[in-house]
């Protein structure tokens, strides 16, 4: 049985990943610590577990085998480097850091103490994820030449999202940071290869310190490009990827759940392709990373390149300008 520390309730899906150790079968949470005591306290109370009020303390505790971060992002590096120096396995919510230089600084410890890290990017395990990488291996549509995903939500509109969520400080960003996550490593992952520069455009729909409207285009180096784009200020704006070649085209749209395909190699008819299934979730597999001792190793390469990818995105907004990831301090 792992047993698990939650560090903070600060993320919205603190308390999935909670569901998600009390229903998995060698999983248990045995502590919380949060930033927060208030919150903490109410977790633990309502898990009837301790509540810790000193980070170090739940980390020496030995009924903690690990830990599971949804702490603010401002927070992962601090208390992930904690986590490994105590010899604690680590599930985090994305992103791992906002900056390469944190992340690296992070997996050194993560390595040098041998625990098993794995981030929750969770469309990377989904259906049309897997069928559209099964199209691409097959070359169905050519040479990608361009990526197009969408993900968006009316959070900021409708008042679902905790005021923190807007925290400049705490979250390093908005809406690219948190929900245009999916976007981009998924964007990343159908160009096949990590882009080399970034371009940003941030919108302030509704005047919060952070953005709530947000486009990045991705530039490959050979000349395929990505649009990721992601909002707060949304209602009924679906979930949809899509991905363009030099013979043909792949659609994926959430409101109707159809791959459709057209290839000038499949007598350029579109077709609506069958999704497979889903493949188990990050945290299943972390769980199976901690008892078989192996490495999440594509899980971490895709998290490392999504921070690359949002710390150009920040400057490039920021600065107006292309940024190249060659720039980019490690």
């Amino acid at each position: 049985m792992i047993r698990i520390g939650m560090i903070s309730y600060w993320h919205v899906h603190a308390w999935d990943y909670t569901r998600e150790a009390q229903n998995h079968p060698n999983t248990e949470i045995t502590a919380v610590w949060d930033e927060v005591p208030e919150r903490g306290e109410k977790a633990a109370q309502q898990l009837g577990v301790p509540f810790v009020a000193n980070l170090d303390d739940m980390l020496a505790r030995d009924d903690v085998d690990a830990v599971i971060v949804d702490a603010p992002t401002n927070r992962h590096k601090e208390v992930m480097i904690a986590a490994a120096k105590a010899g604690k396995h680590i599930f985090t919510e994305k992103v791992v850091a906002t900056t390469v230089k944190e992340v690296n600084e992070i997996l050194e410890q993560v390595d040098a103490n041998r625990v098993k890290l794995t981030v929750s990017l969770p469309r990377l395990n989904d259906g049309y994820t897997l069928s559209i990488q099964q199209l691409l291996a097959k070359e169905a549509i050519g040479q990608v030449t361009m990526v197009r995903c969408r993900l968006s939500h009316n959070g900021a509109i409708a008042g679902w999202l905790p005021e923190h969520f807007f925290n400049l400080e705490q979250c390093g960003g908005g809406a690219l940071i948190d929900l245009g996550c999916h976007p981009m490593y998924l964007t990343r992952l159908f160009m096949g290869s990590l882009p080399v520069s970034v371009t940003a455009q941030f919108g302030y729909i509704t005047g919060k310190e952070v953005e709530d409207n947000a486009v990045a285009v991705l530039t490959g180096a050979d000349g395929a490009v990505g649009i990721v784009e992601a909002g707060f200020v949304n209602d009924h704006s679906p979930f949809v990827i899509e991905v363009h070649g030099t013979k043909g085209t792949i659609l994926y749209n959430q409101t109707d759940n159809v791959l459709r395909f057209c290839s000038s190699d499949a007598d350029s008819q579109w077709q609506e392709l069958p999704i497979l299934s889903n493949v188990q979730g990050a945290f299943g597999q972390w769980a199976d990373h901690v008892q078989e001792d192996t490495l999440a190793t594509d899980n971490i390469a895709m998290a490392h390149d999504l921070t690359k990818l949002m710390e150009a995105a920040t400057i490039a907004a920021k600065e107006q300008r292309s940024v190249k990831l060659s720039e980019l301090q490690s």
